[in-house]
């Protein structure tokens, strides 16, 4: 990225959920000091926990979010109630990371990822919870929420953030909208690629964006993320051409109508995972804040399960070793594969920062 990996000291926040101000204050460092955010999708506890714990090994903040899906697996898929199952546990997560950021000593982002036109019921049911945490203690549950109404008309997408963002903004939070189509699907939004089809909504109008800017920026805080030809997933190489200038364009053209600072938006980049590192970085350069990552991380913490069962197969087949009667307890307990998948993300995730420029870049007050 060209920037160096040292400590920030300019800004010191206090460790823990960033909400408001303070996740303004992020956002601006970030996009100031040139490097960007890894957002990870989560699914439990152990993904939770594994996130935090490499943001602190690596002295950088984080953002840790949840799809829908995500949210109904952390509640338990066992629930009747699916659309509870997906509210519960989202809200499980949260209060889940309020507890322990703090002691991990990071600043972390909380958001939610992917919501189309039928999970738009999904945010409300959490602005409810958002509401109620915000009258105990006097910050919202979530820093952001994202609504993914990029398959609609532009008016409905446009209508339908801004009518959410009043309400999200009252609490100082954030809303991060979708312009252009992200390719690939994730936890049921979207539809996979299709190299022989005309893939020209995978960018985003700069056009468009001006619009949404005019339409939001009066409202409240609020990001985008602006397709460039990115897709959920690894697909083999040249299926995927990202144009970064896309971003570049869309700044540019906003500056100038509104006689703005550089870079006047906040960028998101979704399906950063298998992305070209030089990609990543020109990205970075044109606002991008914030990066996903869901299929890279969901791969290392696989793959460290997967080596451990490899290398000791008798102890997922037999409690007892059938030949000598040898416990095999301390390698089929729960604890010893998730805690090796764990510090499989944690490993992925070093890399990540790196990428991203947010290595030891962590804007808590020490």
């Amino acid at each position: 990225m060209g920037q160096p990996a040292t400590k920030t000291t300019e800004i010191g926040l206090k460790p823990g959920v960033v909400t408001g101000k303070d996740y303004q204050t992020l956002v601006a460092a970030a996009k100031a000091g040139g490097y960007a955010l890894p957002a990870v999708n989560v699914a439990s506890t152990n993904t939770v926990n594994a996130v935090m714990e490499a943001a602190a090994k690596n002295n950088a903040d984080v953002i840790v979010q949840l799809s829908n899906g995500g949210a109904q697996f952390y509640a338990g898929q066992g629930l009747a109630d699916g659309f509870q199952a997906k509210v519960l546990g989202a809200v499980s997560a949260a209060r889940h990371v309020h507890l322990l950021a703090e002691h991990y000593g990071i600043c972390v982002v909380l958001h939610t990822d992917h919501a189309n036109k039928k999970l738009i019921p999904w945010v409300e049911a959490l602005l409810d919870h958002g509401e109620a945490f915000y009258r105990e203690t006097g910050k919202p549950l979530f820093s952001s929420h994202m609504l993914d109404l990029s398959e609609e008309s532009i008016e409905f997408n446009l209508s339908e953030c801004a009518r959410i963002l009043e309400r999200m903004s009252r609490m100082g939070m954030s809303l991060e909208i979708e312009l252009g189509v992200t390719g690939g699907e994730e936890d049921g939004v979207g539809s996979d690629v299709d190299e022989s089809a005309d893939n020209s909504r995978l960018y985003t109008q700069p056009e468009d964006v001006l619009r949404a800017y005019e339409t939001l920026a009066h409202i409240g805080d609020f990001s985008v993320a602006a397709s460039f030809g990115n897709v959920h997933g690894v697909y083999k190489p040249g299926n995927v051409r990202l144009r970064p200038e896309i971003l570049k364009n869309s700044q540019t053209l906003v500056q100038k109508r509104h006689s703005s600072a550089a870079n006047p938006l906040n960028l998101v980049f979704h399906g950063g995972s298998g992305s070209e590192k030089e990609k990543i970085t020109e990205a970075v350069g044109y606002g991008v804040f914030k990066m996903n990552i869901d299929t890279d991380t969901q791969f290392a913490f696989s793959k460290a399960i997967g080596d451990f069962v490899e290398a000791n197969p008798k102890a997922f087949k037999y409690q007892l070793d059938p030949v000598d009667g040898t416990p095999f307890k301390k390698y089929y307990d729960p604890r010893k594969y998730l805690r090796l998948a764990e510090l499989g993300v944690v490993e992925r995730m070093g890399e990540a920062f790196e990428d991203l420029g947010s290595k030891g870049r962590s804007l808590v007050r020490k």
